[in-house]
């Protein structure tokens, strides 16, 4: 099995005639994602390649039974783009947008939780979700991931995902879903989420975590791990090195007033049994002793 997204979803993209949504729609699609519809209201009835282009995500989701939309949308139309995707029928949405801004970002968890409790988002500013030999949306390279179980993997770090991705190939090891949840402040998915959908999936055997500095969703994980997880978790913490006040890479890896250490997180990590690389390598490594071990 898979998370939330498998060769059975129908994915359409909003921002689909753009350039960057044209290049990873046609690019997944050429994976195997069922990519059925693409969205804007100025090239209805128009196609992408063969892929046609509807007015709505409403319109889509009731031509192609579309249930995934993936946003390639500027920042400032982002927050109306996910409310139209929720209210058009999608169950699923993945935002791939970098630069939305926090308030944004808020308003958005809560009119979701409110309005569209069943709807869920990952990102914004995320690499997407991929199901190896299944389905892949957005911009991961599909080639650097190995089908077939029995690893699980989430990560904040978009480039990092990539490389727990391409560290478990090299060792012949096979993920069942990769998720990139995005490190801005208010994700629409976090760790936990993953953790639980993960410890649900009967053929996921072990999960990779890959976190980062800043805020506290890293202690929010330990704390589920210790509580619910009977499955083995590997980790790997980016930002050892990281000074105070100094923010790395987006929004949300920043270490401020003490707390959202790297170290206080392999800290927390390690207290509730979970094995953590001081690399991301040598968390494959540890990866692959976990796995043998199943």
């Amino acid at each position: 099995m898979s998370i939330w997204v498998d060769e059975h979803s129908r994915v359409l993209y909003q921002g689909l005639t753009g350039r960057q949504g044209r290049f990873y729609g046609l690019r997944n699609r050429d994976y195997g994602t069922n990519v059925v519809a693409g969205t804007n209201p100025n090239k209805a009835g128009t196609d992408v390649d063969g892929i046609p282009v509807f007015a709505s995500v409403a319109d889509a989701v009731a031509a192609t039974g579309a249930d995934v939309s993936c946003l390639f949308i500027p920042a400032p139309y982002v927050k109306e783009a996910v409310v139209e995707a929720a209210e058009g029928g999608a169950r699923l949405v993945v935002v791939i947008t970098e630069g939305v801004p926090a308030k944004d970002e808020a308003w958005l968890c809560n009119k979701l939780l409110r309005d569209h409790p069943d709807v869920r988002v990952i990102g914004p500013n995320c690499p997407g979700i991929i199901s190896p030999g299944k389905a892949n949306i957005g911009i991961t390279a599909g080639h650097i991931a190995r089908p077939g179980g029995p690893v699980g993997i989430v990560s904040r770090s978009g480039t990092l995902t990539y490389q727990a991705l391409y560290e478990l190939k090299l060792n012949g090891i096979g993920v069942t879903t990769c998720v990139g949840i995005g490190g801005d402040p208010v994700p629409g998915t976090s760790f936990t989420d993953c953790l639980a959908a993960f410890e649900d999936d009967p053929e996921t055997q072990a999960v990779m975590m890959i976190g980062e500095i800043g805020g506290s969703a890293e202690e929010e994980a330990a704390k589920f791990i210790a509580a619910r997880m009977s499955k083995p978790v590997v980790a790997y913490v980016a930002g050892i090195t990281a000074p105070p006040g100094k923010k790395m890479g987006h929004a949300g890896a920043i270490v401020s007033g003490g707390k959202g250490t790297a170290a206080a997180k392999i800290e927390a990590l390690r207290a509730v049994g979970v094995r953590v690389g001081a690399n991301p390598t040598e968390a494959g490594h540890l990866m692959v002793e976990v796995v043998q071990d199943l």
